[in-house]
């Protein structure tokens, strides 16, 4: 927790409850449906939670914003972004039901009002959206192709509406076909931790 407080220090009293319930609750859930490695729960927070967090340095999502989080997963990096951004609404859609079982049971013990967590396949869901993020569930063409529908063409961030991607490794050959058009930066410049040393956002605007 001392990680998320030391590069988010102007947290208001509510979000640093919520941040740390969460340790609590993914333990107890994890022992039940595993949707960390059991051997990484103790990493929670710089793993998880700052690794999600890594959004927020790259955009400020203007309130009224809506995200759309595919292959959540446990709730990553739906859930700690939910608790950053209270005024914006985020969907977190994944294929496997237990695991969204998790993400509602998080989002309602620690009272997120701004989460709707579904179990269904991205090829189903057919809302719009300023932007749809990912932590590694597919490659970036891959993702593109699936969620180009749900891509709303109205601009309301900094930004240009598009897909917000947490990758790592070389992503020379996957970024390849989008020469210039494909951003992408390393964490190193946010964060401090060996966690991170191959770490990146990867950002394909749509509009």
């Amino acid at each position: 927790m001392k990680s998320i407080l030391s590069y988010f220090p102007s947290l208001s009293n509510n979000q640093i409850n919520q941040f740390e319930a969460l340790f609590e609750l993914y333990t107890e859930w994890n022992s039940k449906i595993n949707v960390i490695s059991r051997k990484d729960i103790q990493n929670l927070y710089v793993h998880h939670v700052l690794h999600s967090l890594s959004i927020a340095k790259f955009i400020n999502f203007v309130p009224s914003s809506i995200i759309l989080d595919v292959g959540t997963g446990g709730g990553f990096p739906g859930i700690p972004l939910s608790i950053y951004f209270p005024k914006v609404k985020f969907v977190m859609i994944d294929s496997i039901g237990k695991k969204i079982k998790v993400v509602n049971e998080v989002a309602q013990a620690i009272s997120l009002t701004n989460v709707e967590a579904i179990h269904c396949r991205v090829q189903d869901e057919k809302r719009k959206y300023d932007f749809v993020v990912s932590r590694a569930v597919m490659s970036l063409q891959e993702l593109e192709r699936l969620v180009r529908k749900n891509i709303s063409p109205t601009q309301r961030n900094s930004v240009n509406n598009g897909l917000i991607c947490l990758k790592g490794g070389d992503l020379k050959s996957e970024l390849k076909p989008y020469k210039r058009k494909v951003e992408s930066f390393e964490l190193t410049q946010y964060f401090t931790e060996p966690f991170f040393e191959a770490k990146k956002i990867v950002y394909l605007p749509i509009i």
